[in-house]
């Protein structure tokens, strides 16, 4: 693998066939690969431009196209998207580099047999690029939005049916945006101010977040884990949604504390922070090299209170002391972090139809380990109602020995949903957040 336009075909192969995380894959594609810094970047915009831009990119081409899309093999299909990705949305590349690279690459890749049929579907975009037909927007409107912006017609409905029109025009929109950096200052070895100065030597750009104490958003970072105040335990990468629930949670020093879906413990080690690493912080994950994680993030933050241990959430099967708190940030659907790694989005709708039932389960076990007047958190990384209020909703009704606790937001953050004052949904284009779900219970 050469040069940047086989890697991110690789890259994007690798999520078709084997549905990796997006950014996983193209981290190690790019490790194993001799890139520049340049190259690098062209294989990460091409990558994800792609990846943002399928739907779209299928409907053009299947216009120039005498085989239809689902009929191309995916090696094929993918120098397709990339070529007509870079003729659409690369200014900075000539288009007939854009061709001229797609058949190389397909020469290079198993696909020489189709190398004439690329240039001449590529060539023909090119000669009718100002003619191109887009879906009618009042004719078929959810096809047209669909098209426009690379989104499952199922998604939008369900996005427009649960928050409404503005709100799913925001949401498809802030999905082609560059997500944030945060990152939650360990405050007990540095404070915020000089973690900034720290980073500013380094070459990081860091501005506080006014409303939320040691949060903090990074710019110009490169790579993370080579950074030498990363390494010292300083601080880890957490986005502010995850950052604002353990600041609801309010863990307080000395308590026992349950995190029952733990990995990678971002929420653990920010909950074990603030409670000034005194007291007891069990976390748990059903797989044993997500627990490694756990441990190894822990260790490098210095935080001792965290026990970490294998543990299937939805079916424990050892009974534990109660905690004064319990959370659970359950698997979901991740409709909330669209913009970090698109290919959620080309999920099925029938392919989250189970995880309501699984997160109700983890839930009720989980309230279990509650003391009385303790608190039980819910949380999820999701826009999707079935996955949210209908689960907080429905283990209110079936448990009356717990209560909803209203939750004290900060100043600066506003429901942006019709939703009780225990329950809170974070939109991205509202609250500059990932999407992110969080319901409060008190034991009585």
């Amino acid at each position: 693998m050469e040069n940047a336009r086989s890697a991110a075909l690789a890259a994007l192969l690798h999520v078709d066939v084997e549905e990796g995380y997006s950014n996983i894959v193209l981290d190690k594609t790019l490790e194993a690969c001799s890139l520049d810094q340049r190259d690098k970047a062209l294989a990460s915009a091409i990558f994800y431009g792609v990846l943002e831009r399928r739907l779209t990119l299928n409907y053009i081409i299947g216009q120039f196209s005498k085989t239809p899309v689902e009929k191309m093999s995916p090696q094929v299909l993918e120098i397709l998207r990339m070529g007509a990705y870079q003729i659409l949305y690369l200014e900075k590349i000539p288009k007939s580099a854009a061709v001229n690279e797609s058949v190389n690459l397909a020469k290079e890749n198993k696909a020489a047999k189709a190398s004439g049929f690329i240039n001449a579907v590529l060539r023909s975009l090119i000669r009718n690029i100002d003619h191109i037909k887009m879906p009618d927007p009042e004719t078929e409107p959810l096809k047209s939005l669909s098209v426009q912006y690379s989104c499952p017609e199922w998604l939008i409905r369900l996005w427009r049916e649960s928050y409404g029109n503005d709100c799913m025009i925001g949401l498809l929109q802030s999905a082609f945006q560059k997500p944030p950096i945060f990152a939650r200052v360990n405050n007990l070895s540095i404070s915020e101010e000089n973690l900034m100065k720290r980073l500013e030597l380094e070459g990081i750009k860091a501005k506080s977040v006014p409303w939320l104490e040691n949060a903090m958003e990074l710019e110009q970072t490169g790579s993370i884990s080579h950074c030498k105040s990363f390494q010292e335990g300083l601080f880890h990468i957490q986005d502010l949604s995850s950052q604002l629930c353990c600041f609801l949670f309010h863990p307080e020093p000395g308590e026992r504390v349950m995190d029952v879906c733990s990995a990678p413990g971002g929420k653990a080690f920010t909950i074990a922070e603030n409670m000034e690493n005194q007291g007891e912080l069990l976390a748990f994950d059903q797989y044993k090299g997500k627990v490694r994680l756990i441990r190894q993030g822990a260790q490098r933050l210095k935080l001792t209170i965290i026990d970490a241990a294998v543990r299937d959430a939805s079916d424990p099967k050892t009974e534990l002391a109660p905690a004064d708190r319990v959370l659970c940030d359950v698997p979901c659907s991740g409709l909330g972090i669209i913009r970090r790694k698109p290919e959620i989005k080309y999920k099925s709708e029938s392919a989250i139809d189970s995880l309501p039932d699984l997160q109700y389960r983890i839930l009720c076990k989980s309230s279990k380990f509650v003391k009385d007047n303790g608190t039980l958190f819910y949380s999820t990384c999701t826009l999707n109602p079935k996955e949210n209020f209908e689960v907080a909703d429905k283990f209110l009704k079936n448990h009356d020995d717990f209560e909803p606790l209203p939750l004290h937001l900060p100043d600066a953050i506003h429901h942006a949903a019709d939703e009780p004052a225990y329950q809170l949904t974070l939109m991205p284009h509202v609250h500059g957040t990932d999407g992110f779900f969080i319901a409060a219970f008190r034991k009585k």
